[in-house]
C-alpha cells in the first residue's frame, strides 16, 4: 500500500464521509473500537452492509482491523481522524438549500 499525498488522502476522507451510514460507522468506531455484528446492531443494517463500508474505509486507510481470536474489531487507523470527526461535527454550516435538497445525494456539494 502506497502513503496517500495530502490531496489524496483529502479526497479518500471526503470520499469516506459522503456517505452516511460510512459516517455514522466512524462516529462509532471515534468512541471505541468494535466488532462489525455490533456495528451492525447499533445501526440497525445488516452485517454485510457494515462489511461493505468497513472495506471502504479500510481501503481509504481510515480504519484498521486488529484480529482477535477467530474475530476482528475494527478501529480508526489514526488517533487525529477521531479529532477532526469531532471538529467536523462541531461546525456550523451556511447552507444552500437548493444546492443539495436532499441530504443523502451526491450533487453539488
Amino acid at each position: 500500500m502506497t502513503t496517500a499525498l495530502r490531496h489524496d488522502a483529502l479526497v479518500r476522507f471526503g470520499q469516506a464521509l459522503s456517505d452516511p451510514t460510512r459516517v455514522r460507522v466512524l462516529l462509532l468506531l471515534s468512541a471505541s473500537p468494535s466488532h462489525p455484528s455490533d456495528l451492525a446492531e447499533k445501526l440497525g443494517v445488516s452485517r454485510q452492509i457494515v462489511s461493505n463500508h468497513l472495506a471502504c474505509l479500510r481501503g481509504c486507510g481510515l480504519v484498521v482491523a486488529v484480529p482477535q481470536g477467530r474475530r476482528v474489531r475494527y478501529e480508526l487507523a489514526d488517533e487525529r481522524i477521531s479529532r477532526a470527526l469531532q471538529e467536523l461535527t462541531g461546525l456550523v454550516l451556511a447552507v444552500d438549500p437548493t444546492c443539495c435538497p436532499d441530504s443523502g445525494s451526491d450533487g453539488c456539494c
